[in-house]
């Protein structure tokens, strides 16, 4: 037997010995799974937290969300806008030069004004967005590399608690989708505690949460 066989032998006998140890036996997994409050809290709470961030919401019916991005990009000066391939029509605002992501290389999403996209759910409980690269989503690098995000969130996306959301993700997790959970713009701090804003992401994120009359979503 040579040495490497020697030492995965080694490995092989612990990982046996210790797989009856009494701390392994499974945990119990009675947390709580839902949210029961209302659904105004819950989105109540969603737009407080996502604001602890220092993001911006601002809460609309589902008629104005044209209107709505149309007057974002005005605010921030957008110019040059990247969105997923799948946006819908409606939401591209007149005047602004669109640009698709499938064709943009890492300088020029560097270089757009923004971005627009949509999301895979919301969570009140930690004011975080998530994105699988689903629906209206695009490549991760289009929500990462662009100074500014602009992120259309429908209110029937919003979950109360984290184990809501990982359950919604559980498909696109098995089927290895890009999963990125954004909680505010990308910040982090230097050595001295300083905080630093978009050194890995976004340095502005504005959030469109969307109501839908029919059904309250």
């Amino acid at each position: 037997m040579d040495a490497r066989e020697a030492v995965l032998g080694r490995i092989r006998t612990a990982l046996a010995a210790g797989s009856s140890r009494e701390e392994d036996v499974p945990l119990d997994r009675r947390y709580r799974r839902r949210d029961d409050a209302a659904r105004e809290a819950v989105l109540a709470l969603f737009a407080e937290r996502v604001e602890d961030y220092r993001a911006t919401v601002h809460r609309l019916p589902e008629a104005d969300l044209p209107a709505a991005i149309a007057a974002a990009c005005r605010r921030r000066g957008v110019r040059r806008l990247a969105v997923p391939m799948d946006t819908p029509r409606e939401w591209l605002p007149a005047g602004v030069e669109i640009l698709g992501d499938e064709s943009l290389s890492p300088p020029i999403l560097d270089a757009v004004d923004g971005v627009l996209t949509g999301c895979a759910l919301g969570i009140a409980q930690t004011g975080t967005i998530v994105l699988d690269g689903g629906e209206r989503q695009g490549r991760r690098a289009l929500s990462l590399l662009p100074d500014y995000h602009l992120c259309v969130v429908f209110a029937g996306q919003v979950v109360g608690i984290v184990p809501e959301a990982i359950e919604r993700l559980r498909d696109a997790a098995r089927g290895g989708k890009p999963i990125t959970f954004i909680s505010g713009p990308s910040a982090t701090s230097d050595i001295e505690l300083n905080r630093v804003e978009g050194v890995h992401g976004p340095r502005t994120l504005e959030v469109l949460l969307v109501e839908r009359g029919e059904d309250g979503d």
